[in-house]
């Protein structure tokens, strides 16, 4: 169907007409000029992203559905790295006309799996037309205890450096999606310039070679929020002494915490945690393993500090690795490889405006 048909009111109301709040502080939703939230005793948490087709995604290999549910996790994400808990999103989109109401729902769908996932809410937004592709902008609102919210200036000199997960795999699903569409696409310029019709009409049918990559696929299409870290750590008494979310690389996301809480650190590269799947994939490109877990990006998953006393607590929480520790600011910021070689940690992760 054309949006057009619908208006926009029209399109809100078939994506939100069966929408029931599921948090206490979800006074009003959907449906008039503004939702209203009411936090007793709460800090409250604000964050925004947007994402741009052509510069955070592709919609040559990622569907509309998957591309909901990642964009609600990546913000989703952000509350956890706060050490809070989502409540409710705002979803506000620019549509072109190639798009129809179909194409929304399924985006709309994903959106609330993600939810669902983590009993948010989704409370408002807007749509309009774009002339340029589509554009999304998602607001994520969440609540936190005033001691409890954690910061990423709050590193101190012995702390523990953990993260959580494995990097580069998803960095490593976009490299392979990359590749599958250049492959598809060479041999359609190809086909063209031989006139060939057939080949043409075959091509329609191609598919792509993921066999035994499914899992870097998945961290690529289907980004995953680590409210489940939040909780086990929580579990364990520990409360980190800085944190946040790994969105554009290890390295970067590591000097932004020593930047802001003026210390140095060390981190050994035998320790970081890479998936079998990604150090294949990394070969098969003839890329080095470490500089993709280093710099991938979108792993989404939680770096933090810890102070030493809670060694003997975070080692025994699955899906935490110690990755190195603190130091002062004057002994730098290093990588340990695994030869006991020292190198400067350098940023080099994504940058939305280079």
């Amino acid at each position: 169907m054309d949006i057009s048909k619908l208006g926009e009111f029209g399109l809100i109301d078939r994506l939100t007409k069966d929408y029931q709040p599921k948090n206490a502080s979800t006074v009003y939703g959907v449906g008039d000029d503004c939702a209203v939230l009411e936090y007793k005793d709460k800090e409250v948490l604000v964050t925004t992203d947007m994402l741009m087709e052509g510069v955070h995604f592709d919609l040559t290999y990622i569907d509309m559905q998957h591309l909901g549910y990642k964009s609600a996790m990546v913000n989703i994400s952000d509350i956890f790295a706060m050490n809070g808990t989502p409540r409710q999103i705002t979803v506000s989109l620019a549509i072109s006309k190639r798009f129809t109401v179909e194409d929304i729902k399924a985006f709309y769908n994903g959106l609330r799996l993600a939810c669902d996932k983590w009993n948010v809410d989704i409370v408002g937004g807007d749509t309009t037309s774009s002339y340029t592709g589509l554009a999304i902008s998602i607001t994520c609102i969440g609540e936190a205890d005033k001691d409890d919210i954690v910061y990423r200036n709050g590193a101190k000199e012995t702390d523990l450096v953990c993260v959580s997960g494995d990097l580069g795999a998803a960095y490593m699903g976009l490299q392979l999606l990359e590749r599958e569409k250049t492959v598809y696409y060479q041999q359609v310029e190809e086909a063209k310039k031989k006139g060939d019709k057939r080949a043409l009409e075959e091509l329609k049918d191609f598919q792509p070679d993921f066999a035994g990559k499914e899992y870097l696929l998945q961290r690529q299409l289907q980004a995953e929020a680590r409210g489940d870290i939040i909780e086990k750590l929580r579990a364990a008494g520990v409360k980190p002494t800085a944190m946040m979310d790994i969105s554009d690389g290890l390295s970067s996301e590591l000097l932004h915490i020593c930047k802001q809480s003026h210390v140095g650190c060390r981190i050994f590269e035998k320790n970081i945690p890479i998936d079998y799947q990604t150090a294949v994939m990394a070969e098969e490109l003839n890329l080095n393993v470490t500089t993709c877990a280093l710099n991938g990006g979108e792993d989404y998953e939680l770096l933090f500090t810890v102070p030493i006393g809670d060694h003997e607590r975070v080692k025994d929480i699955e899906g935490v690795h110690l990755i190195g520790h603190i130091t002062k600011e004057s002994l730098g910021k290093v990588l340990v490889t695994r030869d006991d070689n020292e190198f400067e940690l350098v940023a080099q992760g994504w940058n939305p405006l280079a």
